[in-house]
């Protein structure tokens, strides 16, 4: 079987049986068609001609442009593949099964503290309808702890402000419901009274019924999400990286450290597994051993101590 048709099929199982977002098939569909060229250099177009030692020198030529957390991901597009290939029969062998996956050093996710985080969704201006669509969509990012592609796909009538809760579409195209705070709602309703004003007619296509109009009215996409975000972290907190997903994971933070159990927090975020929530946990150990290791007077450092020596 020719390798450019298994990638058809495979990407076709992807899109209709697992119900991939689109952001992992384009990302799918992109590292497919480099190994494919790649292995068409070496006179492997076929299944069964791809060997363990092209799959080896492809990686060996990707690794001189992706970091350790890249080729990780990249490996495991190819495993996943030849996988798929193995289980429908296209394949005798699986070429894939021997790759090793490099060490990456775990990173823990970041956060804001809660007053950096206020100052951050405070910072859009409230004098025009730009400015609070901005102000809401931060709020409900930190708020909800939506991932921005959830944000990006909002409707009207995702919203109910009466129940205080949202409808998002998550991974998997499966339904959840995400409790509001009044702050969020409160700029929801702003916005929602100015938005009339990023309205076109006629509307463009795709954004009939959307809830987040950029100035042009159009839907508004994730990287026009992500430039605002990086804004306004400059503005409020110094954080010109701060990123959508950085605001979900100082959402889930402060749940916690306000007595939230994991499983509620899971439900929220939308996880699949539990393991992913309790990232989490280690967040907010860190920042407990930081806060004790600068206040507490046994963490070896001298107490303070006023002119009376109290």
């Amino acid at each position: 079987m020719e390798l450019a048709a298994a990638k058809e099929a495979f990407l076709g199982y992807l899109r209709t049986e697992r119900r991939s977002p689109r952001n992992t098939l384009v990302s799918y569909e992109h590292d497919l068609a480099l190994l494919i060229a790649f292995l068409a250099e070496k006179k492997q177009t076929t299944l069964d001609a791809v060997n363990v030692f092209g799959l080896r020198a492809f990686l060996a030529e990707r690794s001189k442009k992706l970091a350790a957390a890249s080729m990780g991901r990249q490996i495991a597009v190819v495993r996943t593949f030849f996988r798929f290939c193995r289980r429908k029969g296209f394949l005798a062998r699986n070429p894939a099964e021997s790759l090793a996956s490099p060490k990456v050093p775990k990173r823990l996710p970041l956060f804001l503290s809660a007053d950096a985080a206020k100052e951050v969704v405070q910072a859009p201006s409230a004098d025009d309808p730009a400015g609070l669509r901005d102000r809401a969509i931060l709020e409900v990012l930190y708020g909800g702890g939506l991932r921005v592609s959830e944000l990006c796909g909002l409707d009207m009538d995702s919203l109910d402000p009466h129940r205080m809760e949202v409808r998002v579409i998550g991974k998997g195209n499966k339904e959840r419901v995400v409790p509001l705070g009044r702050a969020a709602l409160a700029a929801l309703g702003e916005y929602i009274g100015a938005r009339p004003a990023l309205e076109r007619t006629p509307p463009p296509k795709g954004s009939e019924r959307a809830l987040f109009l950029s100035t042009r009215g159009n839907r508004m996409n994730v990287r026009g999400v992500e430039l605002l975000v990086s804004r306004y972290g400059a503005l409020g907190a110094g954080r010109s990286d701060l990123h959508p997903h950085a605001l979900r994971h100082t959402c889930a933070t402060h749940m916690l450290d306000g007595g939230a159990d994991l499983r509620s927090i899971q439900e929220m975020l939308g996880h699949s597994s539990l393991s992913t929530t309790e990232r989490y946990t280690h967040v907010s150990m860190e920042h407990l051993f930081a806060v004790y290791d600068k206040a507490h007077p046994l963490a070896g450092h001298p107490p303070k101590r006023g002119k009376d020596g109290a």
